[in-house]
């Protein structure tokens, strides 16, 4: 079989979902594991698994469904695996920059307080959050992917919503 062949499994091409699909099994990863490298790692593995796993798509969700919820489930596998290990971001060295000091440190503040706010959430609702707000996905492709009712999905990023708004209230225009 050639890699052309090898790639194109049940009418679908591995390397139009990667470039489809990477940038938000990124940030859902990111989301879950709180790492960057983390969630490259992430991310490699569940591309690993789709392409093993590509002619068991039924089709019945949608492709990006599909997807995340194989990304979703790999970051809580490792995050399980390296809870006790990881080393916190805060704590590794500052890479150096050529941005004006005055907008790092204003970016480096509004993304803190983001943080802080997103941590202030249980795992479920930032994720839930992650995946409405920047990845864009409805209420129902959601509720699939983290495997939730969708009334939960809307109570939970309804919720979210809220405090985020009480959290962030500094930084409106």
């Amino acid at each position: 079989m050639s890699p052309a062949e090898a790639s194109r499994i049940g009418g679908y091409v591995l390397e139009d979902i990667v470039v489809e699909h990477s940038a938000a099994v990124f940030r859902l990863a990111q989301s879950v594991v709180r790492d960057a490298s983390l969630a490259d790692d992430v991310t490699q593995e569940t591309f690993i698994k789709v392409w093993k796993h590509l002619d068991t798509f039924r089709g019945e969700s949608s492709m990006r469904s599909w997807v995340l919820r194989i990304a979703h489930n790999q970051a809580v596998s490792t995050l399980r695996k390296v809870k006790d290990t990881a080393t916190d971001p805060s704590k590794l060295p500052d890479v150096e920059n050529s941005i004006a000091t005055t907008r790092v440190v204003e970016g480096r503040l509004a993304a803190g307080e983001l943080q802080t706010a997103l941590d202030e959430l249980d795992d479920l609702t930032r994720e839930i959050v992650v995946l409405r707000e920047i990845e864009g996905m409805s209420y129902d492709e959601i509720a699939e992917t983290l495997g939730v009712p969708i009334p939960t999905v809307k109570t939970r990023l309804l919720r979210a919503r809220r405090r985020l708004s009480v959290s962030l209230e500094g930084w409106r225009a």
